[in-house]
């Protein structure tokens, strides 16, 4: 999992003398996000290995790209600087701007869940100042929660998958000339997420999903990371976890009945992924969004 500390679009804003991160907060399941303020600055993002959702708060009149000067940023304007693009940047006067980073791998699980399609065949679209009340909006609901504070910070990562899942649904493109070689067929993409969302309750190896694909353990992993963009005990947990999420929302079933109807061998067990994974426990995430 990253840490803030290593996302590159994180560092080059605290490299700089002028920029002030003003708060930040680690959401859980690949995603981050942070609030920060700077002025007569120039900043270089090259090829972050993370994806990153940008809003401007306030300021950012004096804001554009090296290579677009025509173009200027204002308050409410969004940016999205997918993983492995570059751009420069000059600022001068004042803004304040949030950030919101998303890990490869939460990208390529949404591409599966939101769109079926493989993660390989897709590239979330790189834009500056573009409009977009509803993001907009999301934005400025996220940086009024206090992200220090367990169920808020909760409610703040519900606002970031939301963002995410926006982006997904409306910035993402097919990558030109792509050639796939390797990985499953769509058929077979189709079929293995169909049986895993119909045997979440129950124990599943790697040898039964392998068998769905009448591929050899060894290189039904090899081929399911290729396709996902995550190894299958990964994409198994994430599809899990998504599943106990909506029962903690939206119905009564007890911990211990909710850990079962997930796959999880006991309400110990659940407790911790659970809280490893979004830094809260069942019962506080129930408790958040009630």
């Amino acid at each position: 999992m990253h840490t803030l500390q290593t996302l590159q679009v994180f560092q080059a804003m605290g490299r700089s003398p002028n920029a002030r991160l003003e708060h930040s907060a680690e959401l859980g399941e690949g995603m981050s996000a942070a609030m920060w303020s700077n002025h007569h600055d120039t900043r270089d993002y090259e090829a972050p290995t993370h994806h990153t959702l940008s809003c401007y708060i306030s300021g950012g009149t004096g804001t554009f790209r090296r290579e677009t000067p025509g173009a200027r940023g204002a308050p409410g304007k969004l940016c999205v600087l997918p993983a492995g693009h570059q751009s420069a940047w000059i600022i001068n006067g004042e803004i304040r701007l949030a950030h919101v980073y998303v890990s490869q791998e939460q990208f390529a699980l949404s591409c599966i869940t939101l769109l079926d399609r493989d993660p390989r065949e897709l590239q979330l679209r790189e834009i500056t100042f573009q409009d977009d009340e509803q993001q907009t909006r999301r934005f400025h609901q996220l940086i009024g929660m206090n992200w220090d504070e367990p169920g808020e910070r909760l409610l703040t990562s519900s606002l970031a998958s939301a963002l995410l899942d926006h982006a997904v649904l409306t910035q993402v493109g097919l990558r030109d000339g792509l050639q796939l070689k390797g990985g499953l067929a769509a058929y077979q993409r189709r079929q293995l997420v169909d049986y895993i969302e119909h045997q979440l309750a129950e124990p599943l190896s790697i040898g039964q999903l392998a068998a769905q694909c009448a591929l050899s353990p060894y290189h039904f992993a090899r081929m399911f990371r290729e396709s996902f963009g995550v190894p299958p005990h990964q994409y198994l947990l994430a599809r899990r976890l998504a599943r106990a999420r909506d029962l903690l929302r939206h119905s009564a079933l007890a911990l211990g009945d909710v850990a079962l109807a997930c796959g999880f061998a006991s309400a110990s067990h659940f407790a911790n992924r659970f809280k490893q994974s979004l830094g809260s426990t069942p019962g506080e995430y129930r408790a958040a969004f009630r």
